[in-house]
């Protein structure tokens, strides 16, 4: 076994015993796994596209996930994330073995934790995580608010996440 195995082991262990202690609470008390990786690099930006891309970059280029693609939508409160050859992906599955729909995702942890700590965005959180092991994607749902007047705003995030360009031309969709 090589030492990521042994690594995604031990987390995928402590997740799944952290979520029958807490049950659908658990993800609300895991927003800070993975940050330190990224609060150690020097991520530059003025707005969310620079900060998500200056994130995403650092991530791959330390070889934790191969590719990631991203759109902001839903009135600029749905940063939707889909994600490549994650190193966390082997968690995701022994969890998804053991009937727990994966929660934590620290790759995306550090992309929202940027948006708060560099731009100062109100609140941020992981509202859906669908990993597919097999392929080794996961798609990730997140709200993003700016501001305070920013919570509350509603739209149909299905019909936005239909609307965005599955060919690779992410691009900003707005209700």
């Amino acid at each position: 076994m090589d030492r990521t195995s042994y690594f995604n082991e031990l987390l995928a262990r402590t997740e799944e015993l952290f979520y029958h202690e807490l049950s659908d609470c658990a993800g609300w008390k895991t927003e800070f796994i993975g940050v330190d990786f990224i609060q150690s690099k020097d991520i530059k930006g003025e707005t969310p596209t620079e900060i998500i891309e200056g994130c995403l970059k650092e991530i791959t280029e330390a070889g934790l996930i191969r590719e990631a693609s991203y759109s902001i939508g839903g009135r600029d409160v749905l940063l939707l994330l889909k994600i490549k050859g994650c190193v966390h992906t082997p968690k995701e599955a022994m969890l998804q073995s053991h009937g727990i729909k994966p929660y934590n995702c620290p790759i995306v942890n550090m992309v929202l934790d940027q948006l708060i700590e560099k731009l100062k965005f109100e609140s941020t959180y992981v509202a859906d995580l669908d990993v597919d092991a097999e392929k080794g994607e996961c798609s990730v749902k997140c709200a993003i608010f700016a501001t305070p007047d920013k919570i509350g705003n509603v739209c149909d995030w299905s019909d936005e996440c239909r609307l965005i360009d599955e060919d690779g031309k992410w691009s900003t969709v707005r209700c």
